[in-house]
């Protein structure tokens, strides 16, 4: 089976070539022949503004249109576009385009491509990832694989404003989370009650362990942001993921993770290189920061190494993706 991108690459090229027809097929209906225009020009004028064929490729390829919709999706597209032309015109006649916050979005906008462009000329075509590395990441992450395990819990939900002492000492003394939801009861703190299924691929490592180290019924709290969750794992079940239907993913998240040490690489390489002038000194960054400055790559790398998923083959791939796309 082929996988994702390299059916949205086919996808791509269809869209190319229905594009073009489109753009013959336009012309010849306006009583004009192919050769009286370049290939690739106009295909319609909104107020003496050209929209290309070019354009409508960039639009198909974007939206990964399938062969059998390419003549329906390209029509709808020129009509966005169509539409796009006719909003930009009506925005720079009330001068929005020189609207500050525009001028400054559509900046940081073009430094974002340019810088995404660099990083994919240069960081952009690595290595695959061997069927060797695969194997070995699969077999040093058993919890996300082979001995991935899931977890049936019931759930309270409160507001993490309304933890307080006393309720934590209920809770502590509780042995079930039916006598949490009476103590909440009785002191009138609204909660949501429900019932979920998570797996060691779903949640942090510390807290698999708290789940399976935790006797079944017992409650657990967990602090989450704005929330405070009292748990109780009612069942722990075997679910693991095989090899082949993990391939994919595994190969899909070690590209990425080239991809972004790579643009670390480079962009150390950059710094190294420049002179870097702090005009207000506050904004200088402590010495523990600036030492892991180049660590994590900027929004443009981390796109450039974006990559499409893989088929999992049938698994439960929704929480194959969660687990291995948060790795690390």
């Amino acid at each position: 089976m082929l996988n994702t991108s390299l059916r949205r690459l086919a996808r791509a090229r269809h869209a190319a070539h229905a594009a073009l027809l489109l753009a013959a097929c336009t012309l010849a209906a306006c009583g004009g022949k192919t050769g009286d225009r370049k290939p690739g020009q106009a295909l319609a004028s909104v107020n003496g503004a050209e929209v290309t064929v070019l354009q409508l490729n960039e639009e198909l390829q974007r939206a990964g249109v399938p062969p059998n919709g390419q003549e329906a999706a390209g029509k709808q597209l020129l009509q966005a576009l169509i539409d796009r032309q006719l909003l930009q015109e009506a925005a720079a006649k009330e001068n929005l385009d020189r609207d500050p916050k525009v001028m400054q979005a559509v900046d940081r906008a073009r430094a974002l491509i340019i810088a995404q462009a660099y990083l994919q000329k240069h960081i952009g075509n690595v290595d695959k990832p061997s069927a060797t590395d695969i194997e070995a990441y699969y077999r040093e992450h058993p919890e996300f694989f082979s001995g991935r395990k899931q977890f049936v819990m019931n759930e309270l939900v409160i507001a993490a404003g309304d933890l307080n002492p006393t309720l934590l000492g209920a809770a502590d003394a509780a042995g079930s989370l039916d006598e949490i939801a009476r103590w909440l009861d009785g002191h009138q703190v609204k909660y949501g009650r429900g019932q979920v299924t998570r797996s060691t691929a779903d949640v942090p490592p510390q807290l698999a362990s708290k789940l399976l180290g935790t006797p079944k019924g017992r409650p657990l709290l967990i602090r989450d942001g704005t929330r405070a969750v009292f748990m109780a794992v009612l069942d722990t079940r075997d679910a693991p993921v095989p090899l082949a239907a993990a391939s994919g993913q595994v190969a899909q998240f070690l590209a990425g993770r080239r991809n972004r040490e790579q643009a670390a690489a480079e962009l150390r390489r950059l710094r190294g290189g420049a002179r870097i002038d702090y005009l207000n000194k506050a904004m200088m960054p402590d010495a523990d920061a600036a030492a892991g400055q180049s660590a994590a790559a900027p929004a443009a790398a981390r796109a450039a190494s974006d990559l499409p998923a893989a088929d999992a083959g049938g698994a439960d791939k929704s929480a194959l993706d969660r687990g291995v796309a948060g790795l690390h």
